[in-house]
């Protein structure tokens, strides 16, 4: 990174490359400004940065209901939506000022596309050893699942199955398939997925083929017919818990079956506040601290599918908006990017 002092000598002002949605459908890169850290902040040199692909594209795509304007904000999300808007959270970076026990250190920080930026110390962790870098990026998806897992309370020996083998679906059903005597199915419509529950440890299955009689399924596929198949695998008093955002997608489901007779649940879970059965003893610094000392397992490499240099994203998001890209979670990497001084 450059810099350069100002005539007075007293402050560096620096410059950091930025992803923005401009309008839905259409991103660009921007030139952000970025004053010296203060009391209690860090700069961070961005490594490696996360597509959320299920959220993000709907931001991407404008898709979010305005009734959501205000809890979707992401916690460094810079202007409104539809647009313009910067937008993102699954960042891992190096600390370049800061206090001294950060300097030098990896770091995770819910914060959007961007080359560089500033922070109070609060807002980032630091990733263990033994994590990379890029693995890191999942820290966002494996807190979503340590969330669901709380809301869900899986038990020993229970049959469990996961619809929707993405990102967020991969990593709870990893989770579950480290508990004991769970069986985990990851059901899914793409048959090549099958070798991504494999190194997840779990079993795979098509929609037509998948196991019924679950005492638990986890849905993540962001499709009504996913939802729909989730609760048609149910057994008897048994509940679905739906992981998937739509954003203004309407979803129809056929209730006029056994859902009433069989007393079948259906529950949401959001990682926006902690589950209920651990938010009197555990913070959201807590979970995420947790989430990322899970991601020593290497299996989560699975999930990462995707790379593209910082200069593609508007490239590589609009892709995936539309379904060109099948990556399970693609990540953008800086080492090219240059910043400036001004």
């Amino acid at each position: 990174m450059q810099f350069s002092a100002n005539p007075a000598g007293l402050r560096t002002t620096r410059t950091a490359q930025a992803f923005w949605v401009c309008e839905p459908g259409r991103g660009e890169i921007r030139t952000a400004a970025l004053a010296d850290p203060g009391p209690g902040e860090v700069r961070v040199r961005t490594l490696v940065s996360g597509i959320s692909r299920g959220t993000e594209t709907l931001v991407f795509g404008g898709r979010v209901p305005v009734s959501e304007y205000a809890t979707m904000r992401a916690p460094f999300q810079q202007g409104d939506f539809p647009g313009p808007v910067k937008y993102g959270y699954l960042n891992v970076g190096v600390v370049e000022t800061g206090p001294a026990e950060l300097v030098g250190h990896t770091v995770f920080c819910l914060y959007p596309h961007q080359s560089a930026y500033v922070v109070p110390a609060s807002a980032v962790t630091p990733v263990p050893d033994g994590v990379p870098p890029r693995r890191a990026v999942l820290a966002g998806a494996v807190e979503t699942a340590v969330n669901a897992l709380w809301d869900a309370r899986p038990l020993i020996g229970d049959r469990v199955a996961v619809v929707g083998a993405g990102m967020i679906g991969g990593c709870v059903a990893r989770l579950l398939a480290q508990l004991p005597g769970v069986r985990v199915t990851l059901v899914d419509i793409d048959p090549a997925r099958a070798a991504v529950a494999d190194a997840l440890g779990a079993d795979f299955a098509l929609p037509d083929e998948a196991p019924r009689e679950q005492d638990l399924v986890v849905h993540a596929s962001a499709t009504a017919a996913g939802l729909q198949l989730a609760l048609d695998l149910l057994a008897t008093e048994a509940e679905v818990l739906d992981l998937s955002w739509y954003g203004d997608t309407p979803v129809t489901l056929s209730l006029g079956g056994a859902f009433h007779q069989r007393r079948l649940g259906l529950r949401a879970s959001q990682v926006g506040r902690v589950a209920p059965a651990r938010r009197t003893n555990r913070t959201t610094a807590d979970r995420l601290a947790l989430a990322l000392d899970l991601l020593r397992d290497p299996a989560y490499d699975v999930l990462l599918t995707g790379e593209s240099p910082f200069a593609e994203l508007p490239q590589i998001m609009a892709r995936l908006s539309v379904g060109e890209e099948a990556a399970l979670c693609h990540t953008i990497d800086y080492c090219e990017t240059i910043d400036e001084g001004v």
